[in-house]
Formats: C-alpha cells, structure tokens, sequence
C-alpha cells in the first residue's frame, strides 16, 4: 500500500499529509475531522482538491497541523492534499492548479511598526 506525502502551508500555519488508498476518512491531530473543526466551511475546504478531481472516497488522510488558527489550518491542509495528489498523479496537476490549489497563498499579517498603532494606522497626528 503506497503513501503519499506533502507539506502545505497558510498564514502562519504547517500542515503534513500522507494519503493512502482508503475509503475517504479524514483524520486531523489524530481526531476525526468533524470532532477537530467544529465548522462545516473547514471541511469542505479540506475537500476541495477531491472534488475538483473527481476523487472522492479513494483515498484515506492522515494529517498533522500546527500554527495559526482553525481557518488557515484548513487552508494548510488542503494545500498539502492537492500537492499529495499531484504526487499520486501528475496529470491531476492541471486541474489543481487551475483551482488555485497547488500554489501557496503566501499573505500573511503584516508586523506592526514601532511608534505606530498597527501595520499602517498611525496615532492622530495634532498639529497644536
């Protein structure tokens, strides 16, 4: 039974997946995915890359996640799922990749600067 592994990332968040052939369990930090993300829009980002590949059920995944919150967690995961399946079959590439799914979304919060108030606000300027 051969295993297919890739690391996705989002935000601030990594995420390590290995698919294998199964019949379409999700396991995330060793729970099962709806007991991890309480959300539905979580899961189905997660699904996405087997959706837009007709794959559906064909694959167990086991993944571990780290960093950031519940959302970008998801988005991490489903990175590393769609670079898996690219792995499993590289003429699934072009589907995912016209997704937008195989490219990391490198936007990340922008730090905040010394002797303002956030990234771009500034104090109020008072001229008197």
């Amino acid at each position: 039974m051969e295993t297919f592994y890739a690391t996705g990332k989002r935000k601030t968040s990594i995420a390590r997946v290995w698919l294998r052939p199964g019949n379409g369990d999700i396991v995330v930090n060793k729970k099962p995915l709806e007991q991890y993300f309480e959300r539905e829009i979580a899961s189905m980002i997660l699904r996405q890359p087997f959706e837009s590949t007709q794959i559906t059920d064909k694959f167990d995944v086991w993944a571990f996640v780290k960093g950031g919150g519940k959302s970008g967690q998801a988005e991490a995961i489903r990175h590393a799922i769609a670079k898996a399946l690219a792995n499993y079959n590289s003429e699934l590439k072009p589907v995912l990749k016209k997704a937008g799914f195989i490219k990391r979304d490198a936007r990340i919060k922008e730090r905040k600067k010394y002797g303002q108030k956030g990234a771009r606000a500034r104090f109020q300027f008072s001229k008197r």
